[in-house]
């Protein structure tokens, strides 16, 4: 549910812990009498105040700058209070605190509480508020957690981008193209009699198809954006001292699961977020494969199960220096089995050779052929992990997205390809291809949210973190 705007909010708007400086943040309306009862004195625009923060009775907080940008030229579009002390959580908390005590306190001038019905916010709900006022757009407001959370560089950099406006401005363009599509549909709907053909005089077939090629930019780019975005989940597979830890060790440049000679070393799932080309990736190291007794072993076991089929991908590692072993073998026969059972088609299962520097043995199928031991054929994996996630190294523009946001523009491409269909049947289909334009629309406009539900945005904001 959406929080009540009619209420002003004031939070720790830094991280927790200790730092140089910590900012509590007001947003509200008229706040200018709160502003003075805890700076002691009027605060000018946009101007940053060294001053002390005062208790009720006088004494001093803590001394810090104080920032008052009014409405509507702020980030939330209200009134806006900045206070930056030293970034103890103490300190902090005595601020917080204090201004929820001054803002209930009686104005001299007006014999009212200064700020009636200040609280603490909730998650995301100043960006909420500049969302609801107009400042930014939703597809903006998702950047910003998403700049907040990003794991690489250029997720970052993306996220940055998306944040300006760059994303929104490619969504804001096909829109207003469907727009001008729709009218000439509703004209040609309105006015039936007209012996001039609207669709035909204004190339609306063509118009459609510059829409559909406009739109598979875009949906490119929001793929890419959402890779470098939430990344792929990698699961290593295979059967006991395959090397499935020394790969994770191997791909991750670091010593993070124990290796030993003794089948069954890992018990449970160990991973780690490595990046490739800026691409984070989920490494997930994984119990061996195979028949237990032991308890602790078989839940761990039970686990890579689960774990492999929620993977974008599996390494299927085989053992190159125990292929002339029979029973080793069959073994993996029947782990394949059971992956091609359990994963059918939908996750592609990449077979590893691994110890390729302890054997001369052939592979017995397609796959690579590695030492996680030496590094040799792990550039080419990295490679391989890229293609599958389908990353276009030389994207240019991308800007970070969502799941939601690449689900809004597959559904777009749908209603413009049936809306393709029913401009060709002409007169007979107009109002179905009027239809599909709308539904495309609107299904543009939920990235942006000028068109989506309370439920939607609620879901949003809650997972923003407090204070933003």
């Amino acid at each position: 549910m959406l929080a009540s705007q009619n209420q002003a909010i004031a939070a720790i708007a830094t991280a927790p812990g200790r730092g140089a400086v910590g900012i509590v943040r007001v947003s509200g309306r008229q706040l200018i009498p709160l502003a003075e009862a805890l700076c002691g004195r009027a605060l000018k625009p946009r101007e940053a105040s060294y001053l002390p923060f005062r208790a009720q009775d006088g004494t001093i907080i803590d001394q810090g700058l104080a920032i008052f940008f009014p409405a509507p030229h702020s980030f939330t579009g209200e009134d806006v209070l900045e206070l930056q002390a030293h970034g103890g959580p103490v300190v902090l908390q005595l601020l917080l605190a204090r201004c929820l005590e001054a803002a209930t306190e009686i104005d001299i001038h007006t014999g009212l509480p200064r700020l009636a019905g200040l609280r603490v916010a909730e998650p995301g709900e100043f960006s909420q508020r500049a969302f609801l006022n107009d400042k930014i757009d939703l597809a903006q407001a998702e950047a910003i957690a998403d700049l907040i959370d990003a794991s690489t560089e250029a997720a970052a950099r993306s996220a940055s981008r998306s944040l300006s406006g760059a994303f929104s401005a490619e969504i804001h363009l096909l829109r207003d193209a469907l727009i001008r599509l729709r009218m000439l549909v509703e004209a040609t709907l309105d006015f039936p009699e007209e012996e001039v053909d609207f669709l035909r005089q204004a190339d609306a077939s063509g118009q459609l198809s510059n829409l559909q090629q406009i739109l598979g930019t875009v949906l490119q780019r929001a793929r890419q954006g959402a890779l470098l975005r939430d990344g792929i989940r990698v699961v290593i597979a295979g059967q006991p001292n395959a090397g499935k830890s020394s790969l994770l060790n191997g791909l991750a440049g670091a010593e993070l699961a124990i290796v030993t000679p003794i089948a069954g070393t890992t018990r449970d799932k160990v991973q780690q977020t490595i990046q490739i080309e800026g691409i984070p990736v989920h490494v997930i190291d994984t119990a061996g494969l195979r028949d237990s007794d032991d308890e602790v072993e078989k839940i761990g076991i039970a686990h890579a199960w689960d774990a492999i089929e929620a993977a974008d991908a599996v390494l299927f590692l085989h053992d190159l220096t125990r292929m002339h072993l029979t029973d080793y073998v069959a073994a993996d026969a029947v782990i394949a089995g059971t992956l091609h059972h359990k994963l059918s088609s939908r996750v592609p299962v990449i077979d590893i050779w691994n110890k390729l520097d302890a054997s001369t043995a052939v592979p017995l199928t397609s796959g690579l052929a590695l030492s996680a031991k030496t590094g040799a054929g792990l550039p080419a994996l990295r490679h391989k992990l890229l293609e599958l996630a389908g990353w276009q190294s030389n994207a240019e523009g991308v800007y970070l997205a969502r799941a939601r946001h690449v689900e809004a523009l597959r559904r777009v491409d749908g209603h413009l390809v049936a809306a393709t269909a029913h401009l060709a049947a002409q007169a007979q289909s107009l109002d179905l291809l009027a239809e599909e334009l709308r539904m495309a629309q609107d299904a543009l406009s939920e990235i942006t949210g000028e068109f989506t539900s309370d439920d939607l945005l609620g879901v949003i904001f809650s997972r923003f973190c407090i204070g933003k």
